[in-house]
């Protein structure tokens, strides 16, 4: 196809989410191909050559391919800086403590986020039983971090600073799939992070990639 930039993923994974999110705040054109992981497709080649873990998503920009949603994302922004959405800062203490936060997502947020994602609202999608007992420790997990959030978010608009960046486009997926269930309670109840997830979920870039959730 003649589209330079493609995403391979699931529009029931997180991660493939992320990236597509970012290229709708950098407003650039790009072809979804849709993996097939019922069948098992992303742990087969030809698929394997391009993320060799066998996970979704993985990206191509003409002939340069990459993995890892959170790699991508940067990339794009970097690569596409004069595009859409800045999602970066240029200062260096500023960009420091954006990397602070980013850090912050991927190793204390996302891990219970995702666990409580895959109970409450994937495992329904397959016809499993959630599991309680995982979902009450992961709940408790994540409030703890969202204590940690309100207090930041208490002292600056978006978790990186006083502008959306990449910090907060990495939360939407998990903060979208959760919203849907009982666990946004611990959310609401916190008026800062409430405030925030409310912002950020009704930008529309991130409307135009929840778009592919509703078309699957």
């Amino acid at each position: 196809s003649s589209m330079r930039i493609k995403v391979h993923g699931s529009p029931f994974s997180g991660a493939t989410l992320r990236v597509v999110a970012a290229l709708h705040e950098k407003e650039l054109d790009f072809e979804f191909v849709s993996v097939d992981m019922k069948s098992g497709a992303h742990k087969q080649q030809p698929y394997l050559s391009l993320n060799p873990f066998g996970q979704v998503p993985a990206f191509e920009d003409g002939e340069f391919k990459l993995f890892e949603s959170r790699a991508i994302t940067k990339y794009l922004t970097y690569a596409y800086k004069s595009k859409g959405t800045a999602l970066v800062f240029e200062d260096l203490k500023q960009k420091a403590i954006r990397s602070v936060w980013m850090e912050v997502e991927a190793l204390q947020f996302d891990p219970p986020a995702r666990t409580l994602t895959w109970e409450i609202f994937l495992k329904g999608m397959f016809g499993m039983e959630t599991d309680m007992a995982i979902v009450e420790e992961n709940k408790a997990k994540l409030a703890k971090v969202l204590d940690v959030y309100e207090a930041r978010l208490g002292e600056s608009k978006y978790l990186g600073g006083e502008i959306f960046t990449l910090v907060d486009l990495h939360h939407l997926p998990q903060l979208h799939m959760l919203m849907g269930t009982r666990v946004k309670k611990i959310f609401e109840e916190r008026p800062c992070v409430s405030a925030w997830c409310k912002d950020i979920l009704a930008r529309p870039a991130w409307e135009k990639t929840v778009a592919l959730q509703n078309k699957a």
